[in-house]
């Protein structure tokens, strides 16, 4: 059997499915798009789609500029991400420069609250009308919740709304200082689980319990580098630290963030991304803000993953002395 595929004559052994195609390829097919005979195949018709003598085949993914590219994703349940940089879409004046913002940080999730509609006005602008669902992940937050009852009732929600398993847990103590409740959200996070929700959860910087919540379950976990909207940085890096080397989940800092330094340095411990609202929000120029944020974190990943040279007490010559002339 032949089929033209991105352009090319190519010889199969048999007829294949398009699902056995990526697979004799080596591709993930949760990161390429597949077109047939100018009809794109959905992921869940690649085990059905069976391809025939003379098919044109054209597979296809995104590619971009900086580092952040398909050679080193970020993987959380599964699912492959581009981007590093997790955003919020609070706080803004409106939902155009909500749009605006995330556009401008590059990110390809963006966390979601789950709030009653307008019943006195249907046709009230959503936040859908701005960020297309089909191109950002939409992440379901409990942002607001004091209880565990609380949390599982919105998120149940939002799956009926949006049919969203990945999620975003937190549970918060207090109103002033918002500092996260670990007790019922350990409950709720249980009970999600055990619902076929895939949780991130909301927590504080502390190694043992951030290992309780991946063990239990949860797909990532998300310490705080600072309290919510304070903007005051990492103030534990060592914490955040130990909790990287011990997790087998992602590890992104969620909360506290304040400038593209902050992120950077987030991501130079190891941190696999950053989640942030208020930094770019709530900054005097946001659309800037979210540029530098979006370079900041591609900064700290390149410089990680580069290896940084060890610290010392003493100067060390950058220039050889071999060959010197006086």
């Amino acid at each position: 059997m032949h089929i033209l595929l991105n352009g090319e004559n190519t010889e199969l052994p048999e007829p294949l499915t398009v699902n056995a195609l990526l697979e004799r390829l080596r591709f993930d097919g949760r990161r390429v798009a597949v077109e047939r005979n100018l009809e794109v195949v959905a992921k869940d018709r690649f085990d059905s789609t069976h391809l025939s003598d003379g098919d044109q085949v054209e597979i296809v993914h995104f590619i971009g500029g900086g580092m952040e590219s398909s050679e080193d994703p970020l993987v959380i349940a599964g699912r492959s991400f581009r981007s590093r940089l997790l955003v919020g879409t609070g706080k803004y004046k409106d939902f155009e420069e909500t749009a605006r913002a995330v556009e401008a940080s590059g990110a390809e999730i963006v966390t979601v609250a789950v709030r009653r509609v307008n019943v006195s006005d249907p046709n009230a602008p959503m936040l859908t009308d701005h960020l297309d669902p089909k191109r950002y992940l939409y992440l379901p937050n409990t942002a607001g919740c004091y209880t565990a009852d609380e949390a599982v009732r919105t998120l149940r929600l939002a799956r009926e709304a949006g049919g969203w398993n990945l999620v975003k847990l937190e549970v918060l103590s207090d109103p002033k200082y918002l500092w996260p409740n670990n007790t019922e959200t350990l409950i709720a996070a249980e009970r999600l689980i055990a619902e076929g929700f895939e949780v991130m959860v909301y927590t504080t910087d502390d190694p043992c319990l951030c290992k309780r919540f991946e063990e239990m379950g949860c797909v990532a976990v998300m310490p705080l580098a600072a309290p919510i909207g304070s903007g005051l940085g990492v103030r534990n890096p060592y914490t955040i630290k130990i909790i990287i080397e011990e997790a087998k989940v992602p590890v992104l800092v969620d909360a506290g963030v304040g400038c593209a330094s902050d992120a950077a340095y987030a991501m130079e411990l190891g941190c696999d991304g950053v989640l942030m609202n208020t930094a770019i929000a709530g900054a005097k120029n946001p659309i800037q803000m979210a540029i530098a944020m979006k370079k900041g974190v591609e900064a700290g990943r390149a410089s990680y993953l580069a290896g940084r040279i060890p610290r010392k007490l003493y100067a060390t010559a950058s220039s050889p002395l071999d060959g010197l002339f006086f």
